[in-house]
């Protein structure tokens, strides 16, 4: 009795448990990419897929050498003895080898077919590229789909907000060659953008260490590495809003308030974002100066005059072909029906008929409501407050959505992650810099 009496040192106890739990990601991912490889239509996720058996699988007997070793009371050294070890192998072969092999597989040309046995791009990253020829020759990246000649179909619609049409800029100004086309592919835009945000928010919150757990939601998930390989634009879009909060979590209002429009200007699903990072910089500035409502003004300022700059030209040239594509087609509500779907509750509900649509947008508005109560009861007082927030605002938004694809849970993961490292770094912080956590 007195042996079961002696406690456990939490530094032999942890390990155990951080590996354990390292092995099990590896391995559900594991899954996940064997699925993929062998039942999806797409043959961009097929290739994503055996990429990713390998990049996940080693991972995995990494982490099970690793446990292992632990319970034998080893410890290797150098860097075969970290666990990030097999977070670079996850980046190297889930991310960056599939998508060198998919812009190089492009090259053949198989775009715009109704093929996706053969995409080695996902239509996004197309419609992208073809917006920034559109905006280049008649000053909008939206066609009036009522006025083609022909019966509209999916791929005639841009359901992205004017700035997205920048990451295609480079294809359509510089593209043309098979060197050309490769380098400007739209996903090599998108990666940089989010590698560019990242090393902008770690450099912000003074370099924190990332937790592996953070890097394993953010970076090393199916939803990210497979979106990173066959389309991207997510990426570049949350990494965007993560840089966001962490110009507002350190002060820097007007520019946050300037990057959030840019978001919300490339891809409306995140606006709601709005709300939570407002209340954040309000209730931030009133801990410190107690003139929250002047921080407050100075962000609103900033993200509606960004807003209507970016937005008002591209409407007035065709207010009609704008919001049939940003606005309607996004809702399922287009000429053409948004072909987004998913098993999530949302598109379920939809499915069953008019009252089922009707009840799927009741549910969005009630769930709106009760996000709207949380943030007025605890508002967030920490940049990882606010993110914990987004995170489960956009992530009940996918799920209640009637056009919505799975896929978009790459933006509550992500985020989830970054919550995590801005955790890290407030508790990091000098104590005079650590702001006063919600209660």
């Amino acid at each position: 009795m007195r042996l079961l009496s002696v406690p456990v040192r939490p530094s032999a106890e942890r390990p155990g448990r951080a590996l354990g739990w390292d092995l099990a990601f590896s391995l559900g991912c594991l899954v996940f990419a064997a699925i993929t490889a062998v039942k999806s239509e797409f043959y961009g996720y097929r290739v994503w897929g055996n990429c990713a058996i390998a990049g996940y699988g080693l991972a995995a007997a990494h982490s099970g050498w690793l446990l292992v070793s632990a319970r034998r009371g080893r410890t290797p050294g150098g860097v075969l003895g970290s666990r990030r070890f097999g977070l670079g192998v996850i980046a190297v072969l889930a991310m960056i080898v599939p998508l060198v092999i998919l812009v190089i597989r492009r090259l053949t040309g198989v775009d715009w077919l109704i093929t996706p046995f053969s995409w080695a791009a996902q239509p996004e990253v197309w419609v992208i590229e073809r917006s920034a020829s559109l905006l280049l020759r008649h000053g909008t990246p939206y066609v009036d789909v009522t006025a083609l000649g022909r019966l509209p179909e999916v791929n005639d619609y841009t359901p992205y907000g004017p700035v997205m049409t920048v990451f295609g800029l480079p294809r359509a100004l510089f593209g043309g060659s098979p060197v050309a086309d490769a380098l400007t592919d739209a996903r090599w835009m998108f990666a940089l953008a989010a590698v560019a945000c990242v090393l902008a928010t770690l450099r912000l919150l003074r370099w924190p260490k990332i937790p592996v757990p953070g890097a394993q939601l953010a970076l090393a998930c199916p939803l990210t590495t497979l979106t990173w390989a066959v389309a991207g634009p997510d990426l570049a879009i949350v990494g965007l809003l993560v840089l966001a909060c962490a110009l507002a979590a350190t002060g820097r209002n007007v520019l946050s308030g300037l990057v959030l429009a840019l978001v919300i200007s490339a891809k409306l699903i995140v606006a709601p974002a709005a709300a939570v990072l407002a209340i954040f910089v309000l209730v931030r500035a009133r801990k410190q100066d107690h003139l929250g409502w002047a921080a407050l003004g100075r962000f609103v300022a900033a993200l509606l005059a960004t807003t209507v700059l970016v937005h008002l030209p591209v409407y007035l040239v065709d207010p009609r072909a704008f919001l049939e594509h940003v606005i309607r087609f996004p809702l399922g509500m287009g000429v053409v029906r948004s072909p987004a779907a998913s098993p999530l509750p949302g598109h379920l509900i939809a499915e069953t008929g008019q009252a089922g649509l009707v009840l799927a947008f009741t549910l969005v508005g009630i769930a709106a409501l009760a996000m709207l109560a949380w943030l007025v009861r605890r508002p967030p007082a920490t940049g990882s407050d606010a993110l914990l927030r987004i995170a489960v605002g956009l992530g009940t938004l996918i799920l209640l959505t009637p056009a919505t694809r799975y896929g978009y849970l790459v933006y509550p993961l992500v985020l989830l992650g970054a919550q995590l490292t801005f955790r890290s770094a407030e508790r990091t912080a000098p104590p005079a810099e650590q702001p006063a956590t919600s209660s």
